[in-house]
């Protein structure tokens, strides 16, 4: 059976944008959880919380509690952060030095490699064996210092996703970078309302007049991978903020985004709380230099003046498309074909659920 028609892909060239039901209809919200997010590789944490034996951290991919693990031999673990007893935690937040995992509600006790070591009081039951049970694992990579699992064992490998970065951005070496602060801004608007806008420089000359001068509009431009899309142009007028160099913006699907100037990354992780609310977690990273660290004053007032002006528009399109008034418009060639890329994945898992749109 054809998919719904708004759910067919299109050329460039003819495309609408996606259709407003897709940010206002509730049923979506299901969808995505497991569509979208539980079928993709999803930013959990940065190596820095995860450096010595024992350290773990705890989070939530698609409603699926998580806890990745440093193993005594150096690797990672992730799991189901979901005793095999009777549900409950392995652990309640991060931490240090853990030798071995206890559940906070039964004091059951695994091993870092998630086997059951101890299970208390249990000898009067009957063909259970502690061997027989291990927490369910979960995929983890670990990138220039960034740590990603994913749920679905199904999905595109990490290498394939995220191949080709490090390459392009050189001499950036985001490895040599070391994690800052985070700043997380609450937001009335669907996800998808805010990675649409960051993934077109359409708005610049209108929304950030001081971005505009940071950045050539006239060579701005956009590149298409299978998983990711990069904006990118020269730096200009920003020594005190960004240096010299080029502005590199990625956009990894579903809600990653990577934005690397000269010594400095900023991760961007998107998060759905509602159909109209959604969390976006900036994560700072700079190169530990004299000049460097100069800047980060600066770059830190720059990056909030530019976020509130992607909140007030952000909000101002949530409303619209809540209105009832709009129907999908025509895509620019020249400016949104990072919007019709990932429009077009998300139609892609959309079908995959089956549901009539």
């Amino acid at each position: 059976m054809p998919p719904s028609p708004l759910l067919q892909t299109q050329p460039l060239e003819q495309a609408l944008a996606l259709d407003a039901r897709f940010y206002r209809d509730p049923r979506w919200q299901a969808v995505e959880q497991q569509a979208v997010f539980a079928r993709s590789w999803q930013l959990a944490a940065h190596a820095g919380d995860l450096a010595g034996s024992g350290d773990h951290v705890v989070t939530e991919i698609a409603g699926t509690p998580i806890l990745i693990v440093r193993h005594e031999d150096g690797h990672l673990n992730a799991f189901h952060n979901v005793c095999r007893h009777r549900a409950g935690p392995i652990a309640t937040c991060n931490g240090r030095g853990a030798r071995r995992l206890k559940c906070a509600y039964h004091s059951w006790l695994y091993d870092l490699d998630g086997q059951l070591r101890m299970a208390p009081e249990m000898a009067e039951a009957q063909d259970f064996n502690v061997a027989d049970i291990r927490l369910p694992t979960v995929q983890v990579r670990e990138w220039q210092g960034l740590v990603f699992v994913a749920l679905d064992d199904a999905v595109a490998p990490f290498e394939t996703v995220y191949g080709g970065i490090v390459e392009r951005i050189r001499p950036v070496d985001l490895a040599a970078m070391r994690f800052y602060h985070r700043v997380s801004y609450d937001i009335d608007c669907n996800w998808k309302v805010y990675i649409d806008n960051f993934l077109e420089g359409y708005h610049l000359p209108a929304v950030h007049p001081g971005l505009s001068r940071v950045l050539d509009y006239s060579v701005y431009d956009t590149e298409l991978f299978d998983w990711y899309s990069l904006q990118h142009s020269p730096l200009r007028n920003s020594t005190d903020i960004y240096g010299d160099g080029q502005a590199w913006y990625y956009f990894i699907y579903p809600n990653v985004m990577l934005n690397i100037m000269p010594g400095r990354m900023q991760t961007n992780r998107i998060l759905p709380l509602g159909l109209e609310r959604c969390r976006v977690e900036f994560d700072y990273y700079y190169t530990p230099s004299p000049e460097v660290a100069a800047r980060i004053d600066n770059d830190q007032a720059f990056s909030d003046e530019i976020q509130q002006e992607d909140i007030a528009i952000c909000l101002a399109v949530q409303k619209g498309l809540m209105s009832g008034s709009y129907t999908a418009g025509r895509l620019c060639p020249r400016r949104e074909s990072g919007v019709w890329h990932f429009q077009n994945l998300l139609r892609q898992a959309y079908a995959t659920a089956d549901l009539a749109a």
